[in-house]
């Protein structure tokens, strides 16, 4: 009978790491998806679409494929798609951010530039 306990025992510890095991490697996955679309998102609402548009393909295709192989059950593959997905997205969102800064510094200097003139104009 001791045996038999034993035995069930170590059954059950093995279920039991298996789906700790299982679970483990999904939820990273499942939250890795998860910071990896608002990246997306946020990217897109920044106007990566319109500043940095080979990222942003790259990163909304990427999410497709992670989402997939969450769909297939192939978390190490979502994780790791995810996680470009991600990278691709803050490249995005980084460049738009930079574009903007650009704009608004040549606008900027615009501005200055018909100040002078307008100075000059009265000085004269």
């Amino acid at each position: 009978m001791k045996n038999h306990s034993l035995s069930a025992l170590c059954a059950l510890a093995g279920v039991v790491l298996l789906s700790a095991a299982c679970s483990s490697t999904k939820t990273p996955a499942t939250a890795s998806v998860a910071v990896s679309t608002a990246a997306v998102d946020d990217a897109a609402g920044a106007g990566g679409a319109e500043f940095a548009p080979v990222e942003m393909n790259a990163a909304r295709q990427k999410m497709a494929m992670a989402n997939k192989a969450m769909t297939d059950k192939n978390y190490p593959l979502a994780q790791d798609l995810a996680s470009q997905a991600q990278a691709d997205a803050k490249l995005a969102q980084g460049k738009a951010n930079s574009a903007k800064a650009k704009a608004a510094a040549d606008a900027l200097q615009d501005d200055v530039r018909v100040l002078r003139e307008e100075l000059d104009r009265k000085s004269k």
